[in-house]
């Protein structure tokens, strides 16, 4: 379990976050939610290592990150950033092979070859195997990127908006292949999402920031409520249940619709 204890970060003087308590349990799909400048890519950059609180805990297992070694955190925690920015022309195959290099430092072996195919296969990549990745759509590309993140094979994968600019097929697609991990690998998921729907129906734990703080936190059923979002996002929601799971609708107003 990952878990966060008084958190504070602050920029220019500017609080981000301000006391934030969370926890991440193993083996689940945890979405963090909430408004922008609400403090998820903060909080979720700092669980990787990327960003330094100012102060408070972060611990894994039980055990402070800070005492860490970055590569003995990097064979445990594995990061896909929001933003992905790579100049170089590489195949998916080479892209993947990146996720390897915590173990091998770029010489593959054949536990490293077994990785990539394997995080290849899953995502069903491998007619794309040799394409460019500048050849590729967006949602193509960003599949190859998580798998990359997936061939690290660590116990947690942090994801910053792993959907966005994705059309729905792709997100469709990204999101079982989170939830598979957690049910089938006993991998453990965070994400920042911002579609609520996503949310409420691929995942076991919400938490909700506002403001630099966690305002909710817990299952689908505790989190996803009318009030409870309403008061989150300022707009008003129209939760429906059905058997695939909630749906939220606040695209029109009440008395609105036509």
């Amino acid at each position: 379990m990952i878990s966060v204890h008084n958190l504070h970060k602050s920029y220019a003087g500017k609080p981000v976050l301000a006391g934030v308590d969370a926890s991440f349990p193993r083996q689940r799909l945890t979405s963090l939610i909430g408004p922008n400048g609400a403090g998820k890519t903060t909080l979720l950059m700092m669980l990787a290592r990327l960003l330094e609180p100012d102060s408070g805990d972060i611990r894994l297992d039980g055990h402070s990150i800070g005492g860490m070694a970055i590569g003995d955190y990097a064979r445990r925690v594995a990061t896909l950033r929001q933003s992905v920015d790579f100049n170089l022309r590489l195949t998916v195959d080479e892209l993947v092979a990146f996720g390897r290099f915590p173990y091998s430092r770029g010489a593959l072996t054949r536990d490293d070859r077994r990785a990539i195919d394997e995080a290849i296969a899953f995502l069903g990549l491998e007619p794309l195997r040799q394409a460019y990745l500048d050849e590729l759509s967006g949602g193509q590309r960003q599949m190859a990127f998580l798998a990359m993140t997936i061939a690290q094979q660590t116990d947690y994968l942090l994801l910053d908006e792993p959907l966005n600019n994705l059309d729905m097929r792709h997100a469709v697609q990204i999101m079982r292949a989170l939830r598979q991990l957690c049910d089938e690998h006993g991998r453990t998921v965070i994400l920042v999402v911002h579609d609520i729907n996503f949310a409420a129906s691929y995942s076991d734990r919400i938490v909700a920031l506002q403001g630099g703080q966690v305002q909710y936190a817990g299952s689908v059923a505790e989190v996803v409520t009318e009030q409870r979002l309403q008061a989150l996002y300022g707009l008003d929601f129209e939760i429906t249940h059905g058997a695939r799971g909630r749906l939220c609708n606040y695209f029109n107003p009440p008395g609105q619709q036509r």
